[in-house]
């Protein structure tokens, strides 16, 4: 079964009951090598992602005074609580649109890249914000004002936030569970541990590097079935 064909059908997945009955029977086959390895790429996925926006928040804010600069971050951090649940509520019906998933795997890939360049590289050091931890070598340049910062945070949220639910459901494939586990997952690192995340991915870059492989995995499999895919690929606007 083909991502498309997955994810459309999950949008049918129905009440609390139907959901959790998809939950148990994943996680109850979470012993076969396919649905482990869904389970594998969808945490890291989760964890390197969750990482990179408190990062990315907390060197936007860095130039900041200290009361402006909590602001921010809580703006950040609330807002990417917020999207991850919009954008996942929406997911399997934006990616019933033809197109849509060649649009992400393309979209995954400029992330992979962006992601390599960083970890290359080894970042630029920043001011940082000293909330977050890790944010010192980001590369980012802080916002001059708080209305500057604000909006580049949205939109870095934005961005983020679909790159997020579009790995997550791309890594997910026939496993509906571990795809609606994911998304939660993913929403719950943003709330209570992506300040911890990111201060273990600078100190542990190993971790960034296994989170690239794997985004870069999902991405040039989401570019392929976007193409290839009789109902929903690009190939049926040739």
């Amino acid at each position: 079964m083909s991502i498309l064909d997955t994810l459309v059908a999950t949008s049918a997945v129905g009440g609390p009951a139907e959901i959790w009955q998809h939950i148990v029977n994943d996680f109850s086959n979470l012993g076969s090598p396919a649905a482990m390895s869904a389970f594998l790429q969808v945490l890291m996925i989760d964890v390197v992602l969750a990482g990179d926006n408190a990062i990315v928040v907390g060197a936007l804010a860095a130039g900041l005074p200290a009361d402006q600069r909590k602001k921010v971050i809580a703006i950040g951090v609330l807002a990417a609580l917020v999207m991850r649940i919009a954008f996942a509520l929406m997911v399997t019906w934006l990616l019933g649109i033809v197109g849509l998933v060649f649009a992400g795997g393309l979209l995954l890939l400029w992330v992979a890249w962006k992601m390599y360049r960083e970890i290359h590289a080894g970042g630029h050091h920043s001011p940082g914000s000293p909330e977050i931890e890790g944010d010192e070598r980001s590369g980012v340049a802080p916002a001059k004002s708080f209305a500057g910062a604000a909006l580049s945070v949205a939109v870095a949220d934005i961005s983020m936030s679909i790159d997020n639910v579009l790995g997550v459901a791309g890594a997910a494939r026939d496993h509906p569970g571990i795809l609606i586990v994911g998304l939660i997952f993913a929403v719950a690192l943003m709330g209570v541990a992506a300040n911890f995340i990111a201060k273990y991915i600078e100190r542990y870059r190993w971790i960034a590097w296994i989170g690239l492989a794997v985004i870069l995995y999902v991405a040039v499999k989401m570019i392929y079935e976007g193409w290839t895919d009789p109902q929903l690929g690009i190939i049926t606007l040739m």
